[in-house]
């Protein structure tokens, strides 16, 4: 049994909400430089220089990528081997929120009714995803989602019947009615499977991913390159404007599903792609 004090979570999830807001993720700025290359459309390759800029700008200055700093999505993946010493582990989560929102001057926009909407002037409480795992090792990630492109997102409960081409065509609806409101180029993550909820929360998780990284499943792999290949067909382009990057990655999760149902979410995030994972 391996024992770890809650402090050291609380320190960790500050410092990721405050780097995720600061900072590109080595994957998507990888993608980020190779989008502003390929680029075929000169208005498109001129948006992604000027993205360029303004996160080296972000860096430089510690000045958030965006400001929207998004409501803060937590996974925790925790080794059924470990014990949490010193408190409760979701209130450490939030106090870990708490402090990076408010020792990093982040912009605070979460609302604690959603209909009273009172702003609850910290950023939390976090949304949080629990799973147990073998082993005595915890993995957090931590993706501040803005709701430029949050709002954009899609779930889709299809029949059966609509087989693969269903799903390609819900992706391909969601996208273009996200169309520039999910400040393109875009990473689009996407869940098979499930239940409603289920496949929401796949598609989430997919978002956190390597960009550019393919499912094991042959028949998936396929897909995400299919659907990279005809979103970037689109011409939305960068920013919206038109151009060949309208997505920088597809990623796509599955799970098992009922026999009378084919869910599929679709959840898109803006060109940042905020996500910093860490194992303790």
């Amino acid at each position: 049994m391996r024992t770890i004090d809650i402090g050291i979570i609380i320190d960790n999830i500050k410092e990721m909400c405050i780097e995720a807001n600061h900072f590109l993720s080595k994957d998507m700025d990888m993608a980020m430089k190779e989008a502003a290359e390929s680029e075929e459309a000169p208005l498109g390759k001129q948006i992604l220089e000027q993205l360029q800029e303004n996160l080296k700008v972000a860096a430089d200055d510690m000045i958030p990528i965006c400001q929207d700093t998004g409501m803060a999505v937590v996974f925790i993946e925790a080794g059924q081997d470990v014990h949490f010493t010193g408190g409760s582990l979701e209130e450490a989560v939030n106090e870990g929120v708490r402090r990076g929102y408010t020792e990093g001057f982040l912009r605070k926009s979460v609302v604690g009714d959603p209909v009273i909407r009172e702003n609850t002037k910290d950023n939390t409480p976090a949304v949080i995803h629990y799973s147990i795992v073998p082993g005595d090792k915890v993995t957090v990630k931590v993706a501040p989602k803005g709701f430029g492109s949050e709002n954009m997102s899609r779930v889709f409960m299809l029949k059966p019947a609509d087989g693969l081409d269903g799903v390609r065509d819900a992706v391909l609806t969601a996208v273009k009615d996200a169309g520039p409101n999910a400040c393109p180029p875009m990473v689009v993550g996407v869940g098979i499977g499930g239940t409603f909820e289920k496949c929401a929360l796949l598609s989430k998780e997919a978002l956190t991913r390597e960009v550019g990284s393919h499912a094991d499943i042959p028949w998936v792999s396929e897909l995400e390159e299919e659907l990279l290949h005809r979103i970037n067909g689109l011409g939305i382009g960068p920013g919206g404007l038109g151009g060949t990057t309208t997505a920088l990655a597809v990623h796509v999760n599955t799970y098992p599903t009922h026999i009378a149902g084919l869910p599929v979410a679709v959840n898109i995030c803006c060109h940042v792609n905020r996500h910093v994972i860490r194992e303790l």
